[in-house]
Parts: structure tokens; sequence; C-alpha cells
């Protein structure tokens, strides 16, 4: 296979395979020679950062040295300031943690905290005996600390800026009221994108603000989406069309010098998808980040789905935050994870929403049917539930929707509680191996 092969550790090597440590050992300790160390270009890749893998497999993305540069001005950017002291949980092998969080306290030059697994138990003890000023989350971070009991480190803490990304707006409210004042800053960026959002203005829900001026430094449209091919919809001569206020769309932002797309390591079919042809003029070329947002008749914008997440389901589009935002309100709920999951027969695929309940609450049956039939419309409803300890996530904190979904809701499969929706009776129902074949062999109505 043509392959260079070493190892580290003291057992005897196989004929082929040499010994790591003792030719590090034998290097030279002196400096790299520049012409192996000095980038040809700023545009020459950096370093490679995997993308978390929320939809598929997991890609090395390309980092520019421009965009680790850009990546310094992070902090300075949020109004924090060299005398700040910052927490830092998220892993460093991600775009989060290592360049906005460590390349960004270098480039103004502030002390930053290390925590090497995040703990909600001991995040305000850690805040308090560190003087912590700001703090940077991801994902449903902050949703872990208000599920937290109450304890008196989390009063007369010195924490004013907590920045980040994935912030739902009702963890967001529960969040301010409980450990505030401080500011809450949401951002929207990718890993390998070229666009990102800053709420400047502390809007709850909100990512960021479309207003002209921002437009015009960082450039970037929403187009209107079809869910069923899971493509752009394009009109009659081929071009994309701009979605109208209030209208959710997919976020798009023009590929240039100035915000180019370095793509992944390896094939370049790996970046199939992530670039749009011909979007708004024949050959303009455009990056695809797969998130649908929203832009309100204010310009602010708020994430609304996952291209990849949103499913159809009776000839409507179902937004899978939507619906988990709405279940979250009932007061035994603590976590809510909405997919799609496919039912032999039908077309499109049928929501199913795992659940975890909030101590010392029990799950009520009745109350969840009557909420859910009260506040979302029908083709939105959950058809299955199931009931878990705890929902997985990925290392960044990011529900996993995709494997979920090929889980399934087989009662035999699987370890969990799992409930059907009985339409017909207006209640959701235990779902057993015999209601189970019902609903295959079309008997059970869903």
């Amino acid at each position: 296979m043509g392959l260079h092969l070493w190892a580290a550790g003291p057992e005897a090597h196989s004929a082929g395979i040499r010994d790591l440590l003792a030719e590090v050992s034998a290097q030279v300790d002196a400096p790299v020679p520049g012409y192996l160390s000095a980038p040809q270009s700023i545009m020459d890749t950096c370093l490679y950062i995997f993308t978390s893998g929320t939809t598929g497999l997991p890609k090395a993305a390309r980092i520019s040295h421009l965009k680790v540069l850009q990546c310094q001005g992070f902090y300075q950017l949020c109004g924090a300031h060299q005398e700040d002291v910052i927490y830092l949980a998220l892993p460093l092998y991600h775009m989060s943690g290592s360049l906005l969080g460590i390349v960004g306290c270098l480039g103004i030059g502030a002390t930053v905290v290390l925590k090497s697994k995040f703990s909600a138990g001991q995040f305000w003890e850690d805040c308090q005996k560190n003087r912590v000023t700001v703090f940077q989350y991801i994902g449903e971070l902050c949703r872990y600390l208000v599920n937290q009991p109450p304890n008196q480190a989390e009063r007369g803490h010195r924490v004013r800026l907590a920045v980040g990304s994935g912030l739902r707006p009702d963890t967001w409210e529960r969040f301010v009221r409980r450990f505030g004042p401080l500011q809450v800053l949401e951002t929207y960026g990718l890993t390998e994108g070229n666009v990102a959002t800053f709420n400047y203005t502390g809007q709850r829900g909100a990512v960021g603000r479309a207003s002209w001026l921002y437009k015009h430094v960082f450039p970037f449209s929403l187009i209107r989406y079809d869910v069923t091919t899971g493509e752009p919809f394009r009109d009659t001569r081929g071009h994309c069309v701009a979605t109208s206020a209030g209208e959710p769309g997919l976020l798009v932002a023009p590929v240039s010098q100035q915000s180019p797309f370095l793509g992944y390591a390896g094939k370049p079919e790996l970046a199939q998808g992530k670039l749009l042809k011909d979007v708004f003029r024949p050959g303009d070329l455009f990056f695809n980040t797969g998130d649908l947002l929203v832009c309100d008749d204010q310009g602010f914008l708020r994430f609304h789905d996952r291209t990849g997440d949103t499913f159809r389901w009776k000839g409507e589009n179902v937004a899978t935050t939507e619906v988990a935002e709405a279940l979250e309100a009932l007061d035994f709920l603590q976590e809510v994870n909405v997919y799609g999951v496919t039912v032999p027969g039908h077309e499109g695929r049928a929501g199913m929403a795992a659940l975890v309940l909030r101590p010392p609450h029990s799950l009520d049956l009745g109350q969840l049917y009557a909420y859910v039939s009260e506040h979302l419309p029908p083709y939105a409803w959950p058809r299955f539930l199931r009931l878990q300890e705890s929902l997985a996530t990925t290392e960044t904190f990011k529900q996993q929707k995709v494997r979920m979904a090929k889980e399934g809701f087989d009662p035999s499969a699987l370890p969990d509680p799992l409930y059907v929706l009985d339409q017909a009776g207006g209640a959701y129902l235990p779902l057993t191996p015999a209601r189970y074949r019902a609903l295959l062999a079309g008997d059970l109505r869903i």
C-alpha cells in the first residue's frame, strides 16, 4: 500500500514499522527551517479542525492563517478586555474552544481559565474561586446550568458576559433571570464557513441583525429552500429566490477573496453540496451553510433549523427546534430532542420526541397531549415519544438527531419506554409490540 508506519511504546515492533520515539529523540532540537514553517500565503492551511459530525461523519476542515488571525479579534468584538478572566470548558479540538477561546484570549491579552471537562455542578464555584468575568458557552451548556438545583455559589459571582452560540430563547430567558444581571452575546458561525453574525443588541432569541452596513461588510442572503428535494428553490431562469420577512430561508454567503471557502482535507467530493452556483447571477458562487434562518421585519436573524433536521409530514414542513421549544414549556420536561422517523406505508417522516423528565416530576401523558393539541398544528404533533434518562449529545453539546432517527421506534429494539399518538382516541398510549405490529400493518392510524 506504500504506507510509512511508526509506532510508539515499549513493545517490539514488527518488521517495516519504525520506532517513533527513538527517531524523534535523534532529531536536532533546533528551529524548523523557514522553508518548512513559513506559509507561502496567508490563505495557506494553518491547521485542520474536524467538524462535529452532527449530520454525518466528521470532516477535516481547512483553516487558513487568515482565519486564525481574524479569530484573534473575536473577544475584542465581544467587548472583553485585558483585565477579564475568561472561563473555557469547551473541547480545544473544536473551533469555539481553540480559535475563538484560546486565540481570542491571546488577541486581547486576557487570562483564560481552562476546565478539562464541563461540570454544571462545579461551574459557579469555579467562577467564584477564579474571579471569572466572562465565559464561553455552546449548544446545550446553559440549559445544564439552569437545570441545576440552586446553590450558594451562583450568588455574588463576577460574571458579566456570556458569549457563544446555540442558546435557545427559553433557556436564555431563564438563564438571565436566575443568574443576572449579565449580558448574553449570541453569535452564529461554522468551522468551515465564510459568514458569521453577532447579536450586538441583545435581542433575545436572535443570532444577529441583517443591517445594511453589516451585510455590506459581511455579505449573506436567505434564499427559499425546498425541504422535499433538499435543494434551494429556483425560478424559471434557474436562479435562487430571496425570502420575505418572517419566511425561513437557507443562509448562503458569496465566496470571494475576502470571504473564501477552503473546503476539507481529502477528496473534492467532500465539499459537494457546500457550494451553490448561479445563485443570483450566472457564474456566481455561494457557500451553503446548511442552516435555515428567519429574518423578521426589524432585520433580526433567528435560527430556525438545520436543513437535514427539518422534515415533511402530511405535505407540511416541520421545524424540529420549534416543536422542541413548544414542548419545553411544560414544567415536567427538562430536555427535549425532536427528529423525524420514517414509517413504512407513510410519505415523509413522522415526528418523534425524546424526553427527559425534570425531577421530581413524572410523565403526564394527558397534559402533554392537551398541550400539544392546543399549541401546535396537527402536522407538527410528535407521533412518537421516547422517555430517556439523558439525551445523547456531541462533544460540542449539540443534540444527536441523526443517530436517534436511525434507532427508530421499535419497542423490541429499544430499552426506553415508548409511546405512540392515538389520534382517534386523542391520547398518547404505550407503544407495545402489539401496537407496533398494528402500526406496520396499517391498522393503527397516526
